[in-house]
């Protein structure tokens, strides 16, 4: 399989349409990027347990960067592939989570049957582990869905030819891990964003709340949504005390708020809350496009 990209990889040229500031400044940004959120929503649905585990940001790094070990292992190496002291190292070197959190994440996912102990490793102690089925049908459905917003841009076949090549998507994922792993763009979140996605399913709640509205454009500084907490807090198996706090937090900071007639479920979002999750949403599709271009035209 492709080694995980190193810098070298990072620093290559992404194509013109796909760079951040192209990205943000694209007119149609901000209608496909709801439109990747309602997608994303609906993986929440099919894969409910895996969706709870990776929707606070710091799960999402562990995962990605421990699929990348997967797909990086070479069948001559005994001791390649997903083993703690391998994820602990892209950890250590990254800052994104620390040696306790990185194993009991792994003890996590093999506790819910979605890494399970793979051939190999010349000792118990590192003996690597591979995805399950179901694992693996949600990150290449990931995949999917992130190249399928990609093609929204730019009436491109992406998801075509990754379902025609799935081995583009094998070397696309470690080369996404790795640049957004190094890019403290993406590992440190602007404040607003923080706010959600460093909680307990706040990546998803996050999505959720940017699919409501019609439109993100923002009318004097603000886009209204209607949203019930409690409901919210059901579908995406958290506590009532969570997502309140969750809100609480947001609109003490200005990112949120209620209008002034008190009306119970309607909220504002602020423009600074979706110019943020734009521009870190673009760091992502960065990383994604130019993959996939290297990927798929790279050897196997």
């Amino acid at each position: 399989m492709q080694r995980l990209a190193g810098t070298e990889e990072a620093g290559r040229k992404t194509p013109p349409a796909f760079t951040v500031d192209a990205l943000v400044q694209n007119p149609q940004f901000l209608e496909v990027l709801q439109a990747g959120a309602r997608t994303l929503i609906s993986m929440n649905d099919l894969f409910p347990r895996i969706a709870r585990l990776v929707a606070a940001h710091q799960r999402w790094m562990l995962t990605q960067a421990a699929y990348a070990l997967h797909l990086e292992r070479d069948p001559n190496d005994a001791d390649s592939g997903i083993t703690a002291a391998r994820l602990l190292k892209i950890m250590h070197e990254t800052g994104a989570a620390s040696r306790n959190t990185a194993t009991a994440f792994l003890a996590e996912l093999i506790a819910y049957k979605l890494l399970r102990p793979a051939n190999g490793g010349r000792t118990k102690r590192t003996r690597p582990l591979e995805p399950t089925e179901i694992s693996e049908n949600a990150m290449r459905l990931w995949f999917k869905t992130q190249m399928s917003t990609l093609d929204l841009l730019d009436g491109g076949s992406r998801v075509r030819r990754v379902e025609t090549d799935p081995s583009i998507f094998e070397r696309a994922q470690p080369r996404v891990a790795r640049r957004l792993l190094s890019d403290p763009r993406w590992t440190q979140p602007p404040e607003s964003i923080a706010i959600f996605v460093w909680s307990e399913s706040g990546g998803v709640i996050l999505d959720d709340l940017m699919a409501r509205p019609p439109s993100l454009l923002a009318v004097n500084g603000k886009v209204w949504i209607d949203v019930s907490l409690a409901r919210l807090a059901e579908r995406y198996l958290i506590s009532n005390t969570h997502i309140r706090r969750l809100f609480a937090r947001a609109e003490a900071a200005g990112f949120i708020g209620k209008g002034d007639d008190g009306a119970r479920g309607r909220f504002w979002l602020s423009s600074r809350l979706i110019e943020e999750y734009a521009s870190w949403e673009a760091v992502k599709f960065e990383a994604l496009a130019d993959a996939f271009d290297q990927s798929a035209v790279a050897c196997p």
